[in-house]
């Protein structure tokens, strides 16, 4: 039985979130998956741990917004085999304004059978220099 690694499996939700958010993505977390956003701005409650609520979560975003690529990606292996950190950069637009913006992200995530089990994300988003 071949073992995915952890950078293998970053690298994939890396793919799949260039074309989102892709409701698929859920698929690559395990079922009592937990999310750490320790950047989230007071009072936005944080993502609730499953990988069904993060479908829920990837469903309601594509009402709100929608990528259109990764770019500067770098997916880092670390001392310990489950464990990877993918850099990489959103690109996107909100769908109600057309606004665009981009959204620079480091995940850090550990891997269980070849799923996310856990992950912390550091993110924020800005307006688009592309666009300026």
């Amino acid at each position: 039985m071949s073992v995915i690694s952890a950078r293998n499996v970053l690298d994939q939700i890396v793919r799949l979130t260039g074309d989102g958010p892709a409701i698929e993505l859920a698929d690559m977390f395990t079922e009592d998956a937990t999310f750490d956003m320790p950047l989230l701005p007071p009072g936005l409650p944080g993502q609730e741990p499953g990988r069904e609520a993060f479908r829920a979560h990837l469903r309601e975003g594509a009402t709100v917004q929608h990528f259109d690529r990764v770019s500067d990606v770098r997916i880092h292996e670390t001392g310990d085999p489950a464990v990877a950190v993918a850099e990489y950069r959103i690109h996107g637009r909100i769908l109600a304004t057309g606004k665009r913006f981009t959204a620079p992200v480091v995940m850090v995530a550990g891997i269980r059978d070849g799923r996310v089990a856990w992950s912390r994300n550091y993110s924020t988003m800005l307006d688009d220099p592309e666009e300026q």
